[in-house]
């Protein structure tokens, strides 16, 4: 695929970052997360778009919208990784390379926490990096689309 572009999406409460439980998911905004993964996106030489919602049906849209203009995913779902079944099915519609993102360690929280309908379909899972696992995300997104 001769498309270089990476797609953040980003689930439920997500656009509270800093705000909502900082002692969790700390202090960085999305804002800062974006700005930074843009930063180190044209230094690798790719694009990345971030998108969020509160809702599934929106970010169902935006990985089928994904399909033609991605060709790599970075999801970090929210609370919707622990229950969405029709989001699973949309990134299995998913060509490219696919991460799972966590702020925190899921598997350190709450025992419902600890179930993803997301990592069956990715290639990789990052937790407990807090927001610099998204930086950590863009580069492996960037090195798996530039060898494909």
């Amino acid at each position: 695929m001769s498309v270089q572009e990476i797609l953040v999406i980003n689930g439920p409460n997500l656009n509270l970052l800093g705000q909502r439980q900082p002692e969790i998911y700390g202090y960085d905004t999305l804002a800062s997360i974006e700005e930074k993964c843009s930063t180190l996106a044209k230094e690798l030489g790719v694009s990345v778009r971030f998108g969020q919602s509160n809702h599934e049906g929106a970010i169902i849209d935006m990985i089928h919208e994904a399909r033609t203009k991605s060709a790599a995913l970075i999801i970090n779902a929210g609370a919707y990784t622990h229950t969405s079944v029709a989001i699973h099915d949309a990134l299995k519609t998913f060509e490219g390379y696919i991460i799972e993102l966590h702020i925190s360690n899921p598997h350190a929280r709450e025992e419902f926490r600890h179930t993803s309908w997301i990592s069956p379909v990715a290639h990789a899972v990052m937790a407990g990096a807090g927001a610099y696992g998204y930086e950590l995300a863009t580069r492996l997104a960037a090195e798996k689309i530039k060898s494909a």
